[in-house]
């Protein structure tokens, strides 16, 4: 039997370079997204070339419901090995004059879900004492800036969880692993005129994840701080 890995926000950007990357290494896909025809296409794309089950389901992340019942989706397909709480929104501006609900729109999506999805999955990771969540954070969850600000604070409210839940499952031998990327090239940023060197490329990501996930049992990268290498933009 494979092994499985959940991936919030599948379709595009990080999400979508990590299902490719775990997908080439034999690991069946449960995914997610807002739009179904973008679950379809990436489905047909993956199993073009490998021969691993890819599971979708349309979820709005930002939605309580939405998330409970994708975890209840993930636990009758027999649970995660791997979580990755991806999905996210920025909505840049200041506290003092982003859009009325920025705040709750971006911790409902950025930090809610990743909190509801990750308590319906992980019982059965610890019932298996075995499995390993990462959290994509951002160099946003150390570092505030402007024009970041209610994005900042979910995704320091995310690390934080992460750290939270890391201290929780050591005990079961479950590892968690908090990911914080810099300006990644991803639709997060189109329309910027810079040139792509300037930014990550989401496979970097994807292979980091993949690196941290293939430790030993008895080894856990925490915290995973990337960068472009000529600095933040």
């Amino acid at each position: 039997m494979n092994k499985r890995i959940v991936v919030t926000g599948g379709t595009k950007g990080i999400g979508r370079a990590i299902i490719e990357k775990f997908a080439a290494n034999g690991f069946d896909i449960i995914t997610c997204s807002r739009n179904s025809d973008e679950l379809d296409a990436l489905k047909i794309e993956i199993k073009k070339h490998t021969q691993i089950e890819v599971h979708t389901k349309k979820v709005d992340v930002a939605t309580r419901k939405d998330v409970i019942d994708f975890g209840d989706y993930v636990n009758s397909l027999g649970g995660a090995d791997v979580l990755v709480n991806n999905a996210g929104v920025f909505i840049p501006g200041q506290m003092h004059n982003e859009a009325e609900g920025a705040l709750e729109k971006m911790i409902n999506t950025n930090l809610y879900s990743a909190y509801h999805l990750t308590r319906k999955i992980i019982p059965e990771m610890m019932s298996r004492k075995s499995g390993h969540v990462f959290n994509i954070c951002s160099t946003a969850s150390i570092m505030p800036y402007v024009n970041g600000g209610s994005y900042c604070i979910s995704k320091y409210a995310m690390l934080g969880m992460t750290k939270v839940l890391r201290e929780e499952m050591k005990e079961h031998d479950i590892k968690v692993t908090a990911i914080m990327p810099g300006a990644t090239l991803t639709a997060s940023w189109e329309g910027v005129d810079l040139p792509e060197d300037r930014f990550m490329k989401a496979e970097d990501v994807a292979e980091s994840v993949y690196a941290a996930y293939n430790l030993s049992k008895s080894a856990v990268i925490e915290e995973i701080i990337m960068r472009p290498q000529l600095g933040d933009i």
